[in-house]
């Protein structure tokens, strides 16, 4: 039954819970308060998401599979990547099926996302004279022709408004086949026509070290992890992550599992309760020994004290 649902956060672990792509873990890189808005639009086949976010994050996605996955931008913004792939607003992403994949943003960003069965994007590309729309092996950079580009972007958008101001629209039966069979034909004009980007290599060796990196990370969770034993682990040389780690998530590795851990931190201060844990408590939990120097990241990052957050009042 085709249905559509528009919701806001300022929760970004609720947030990264309700994206419907994959597992999804949110790391915020920037000072603010967090703010996102999800729009989710089901049509008979094809699902669609629109997403808007304003600070600059790092996600780690763990693809569900299934499904061919599209993403592009719905307006020019800071800088936006999949895998170390920089998105232009010219461009249609083809996602990897069931892939762990980065996608980083640096400040605030709408983009979106489109999906259908994979067995129908098959018949698709059969019924188009032998394309492949299959996901590929790796993720992919198309930029069509700016006609077809305009059109998909903007009939994604009139979605969105309708999901906002007439949901009823969309949960009829032939009005849903109707917007969808127009949505499907713009997303096949853009594929069929589209130039696609150069398969680099390098960028696959890249990605391959991160979910090794990536793994390292998550067994560890709580862990302080040191870069030379972390390389020796994952066999790479420190100035490979670092290379890689620039690319994909636009810092050091070293600051990178600082920051993650400081969200973890956060994390636990907001679903603490003051009278069961302290700061120093939690601090000590995820491997922050200068309390101090804790504190003044703490609050560089997220624009409040640790003890601020501990004792905010639970939704």
């Amino acid at each position: 039954m085709p249905s559509s649902v528009v919701r806001t956060f300022s929760n970004p672990d609720e947030y990264a819970a309700s994206m419907r792509q994959g597992t999804v873990e949110m790391t915020i890189t920037e000072r603010g308060r967090f703010s996102a808005k999800l729009t989710q639009i089901d049509l008979h086949r094809l699902w669609m998401q629109r997403f808007e976010q304003n600070l600059s994050q790092i996600s780690q996605i763990d693809g569900w599979g299934r499904r061919a996955i599209f993403a592009f931008r719905t307006e020019p913004g800071p800088d936006l990547s999949w895998s170390g792939i920089a998105s232009q607003p010219t461009d249609i992403f083809r996602l990897s099926e069931g892939q762990s994949y980065h996608k980083r943003s640096s400040g605030a960003v709408g983009f979106a996302g489109m999906s259908l069965p994979i067995e129908e994007m098959a018949a698709l590309g059969a019924a188009l004279g032998g394309s492949d729309l299959t996901p590929p092996k790796d993720p992919l950079a198309i930029t069509p022709p700016s006609r077809a580009m305009a059109k998909l972007q903007r009939l994604h958008a009139a979605a969105g408004r309708m999901a906002e101001d007439a949901p009823e629209i969309i949960a009829h039966p032939e009005a849903a086949r109707g917007f969808e069979q127009a949505l499907i034909e713009a997303l096949v004009d853009c594929l069929a026509e589209g130039i696609t980007g150069e398969n680099r290599s390098a960028l696959r060796h890249h990605a391959l070290i991160m979910r090794r990196f990536r793994r390292e990370v998550e067994e560890n969770p709580d862990q302080v992890l040191y870069i030379p034993e972390l390389c020796k682990v994952i066999a790479v040389s420190e100035r490979t992550l670092r290379i890689c780690c620039q690319e994909q998530l636009g810092m050091s590795p070293k600051r990178y599992l600082m920051v993650r851990r400081m969200n973890l931190a956060r994390h636990a201060l907001r679903d603490s309760s003051p009278e069961m844990a302290t700061v120093t408590d939690i601090a000590t939990r995820y491997g922050f020994w200068q309390f101090g120097r804790f504190a003044g990241e703490y609050k560089s990052l997220f624009g409040e004290a640790p003890s601020a957050t501990l004792h905010r009042p639970r939704d």
